[in-house]
């Protein structure tokens, strides 16, 4: 019994710092429509009927901390991560709300790969 606990212990000691980090660093999303026009239009058609009485049409808005145009120049790699965390889990204090679990997961990669078509130049 002992020997048995204590190669569980031995175990669990040495998968704890993998664990560890994939914790502290979670896997990107990726977006399964990356690059594809006909998606794009998809999504802009949805963000159009969800998203732009804030974001503006075809998401043109002309307050910065509202332009989705700018979520490249704003995060950079990790604008994809940004994107599908806000839409999943809002930002209640700035007026965004929760739209994981509201609309599926298809409709906002739509919704993304749209906005990766319109992304602001540095």
């Amino acid at each position: 019994m002992i020997r048995t606990l204590l190669r569980i212990a031995v175990a669990v000691a040495a998968i704890a710092p993998a664990l560890s980090q994939a914790e502290d660093h979670p896997a990107r999303p990726t977006n399964p429509y990356q690059g594809r026009a006909d998606i794009a239009e998809e999504g802009r058609d949805l963000l159009n009927q969800y998203c732009a009485h804030c974001h503006g049409p075809n998401a043109v808005q002309g307050e910065r901390p509202r332009d989705l145009r700018r979520l490249t120049l704003r995060y950079g790699d990790d604008a994809i991560s940004v994107f599908w965390t806000t839409v999943h889990t809002g930002r209640m204090n700035k007026g965004m709300p929760v739209w994981g679990g509201v609309l599926p997961d298809d409709k906002l990669w739509r919704i993304f790969t749209f906005l990766q078509s319109v992304q602001t130049e540095p």
